[in-house]
């Protein structure tokens, strides 16, 4: 099983979409394997791994980003997390990443604006990223304030989703802050997306949805459909 995700690492680091950054080191093996571990869950045995891979894979190649797609976006998400571990501990612990189509929303809470400031650089230096979504909190307590019940809300829209036949819930990326609800990812249409916005603002304890979402046809999208072809 380890030579198994070493090869993978391995050959991660040669197929690199993007090189190295000057300014950010390389991001380690171990992070990089952290990084394709939702590929590979079920593993502890071979057809466990081949079982786990396959339906993760799928269910990536499946995604409007494509199993490519969702590779570059785990290796940015990684990346993203590495440089704030290094920055500032607690920054790391305070931040949440979310990434879809090398489009990095930031959400969590910084004790300070200049905290705040250099997670935003750590994201746009990172190699890859082509956006960067701010919404990262300043509070000098530190604290979320209301860990279970944004936990509660994020778990039960994407719940709604996934059994709301006209929304492809697998686009979608959900982060609750204090009830605000952060959705990023890509919509089929105008309609599916007005559903996805009705669901999240009809949950009980939401204060707030902030939308990220962008429509497939928007041409911003164009350089990550390129990636998959």
């Amino acid at each position: 099983m380890i030579k198994t995700l070493l090869s993978v690492s391995r050959r991660a680091r040669i197929s690199r979409p993007f090189p190295p950054h000057p300014r950010s080191p390389r991001l380690p093996a171990v992070l990089l394997v952290a990084a394709l571990l939702p590929l590979m869950l079920g593993a502890c045995t071979t057809p466990g791994f081949i079982l786990g891979a396959g339906a993760s894979g799928t269910v990536a190649a499946s995604q409007e980003r494509g199993l490519a797609g969702s590779l570059i976006d785990s290796r940015i998400k990684a990346q993203i997390n590495y440089e704030l571990l290094e920055e500032d501990r607690i920054l790391f612990k305070g931040v949440s990443i979310s990434v879809y189509e090398r489009r990095v929303l930031l959400t969590g809470i910084a004790k300070t604006p200049e905290s705040r400031n250099a997670a935003v650089r750590v994201a746009w230096r990172t190699p890859g990223v082509r956006e960067v979504i701010n919404e990262i909190l300043v509070d000098p307590s530190g604290e979320s304030g209301s860990f279970v019940r944004d936990t509660w809300i994020s778990t039960k829209l994407r719940s709604q989703l996934m059994f709301d036949f006209d929304i492809d819930a697998i686009n979608y990326s959900i982060d609750t802050l204090r009830g605000t609800v952060h959705l990023l990812g890509v919509a089929q249409s105008q309609e599916e997306l007005d559903k996805v916005l009705n669901h999240a603002r009809e949950l009980a304890h939401v204060k707030n949805v902030v939308n990220h979402v962008i429509l497939k046809t928007d041409p911003r999208r164009q350089p990550s459909q390129a990636l998959n072809n």
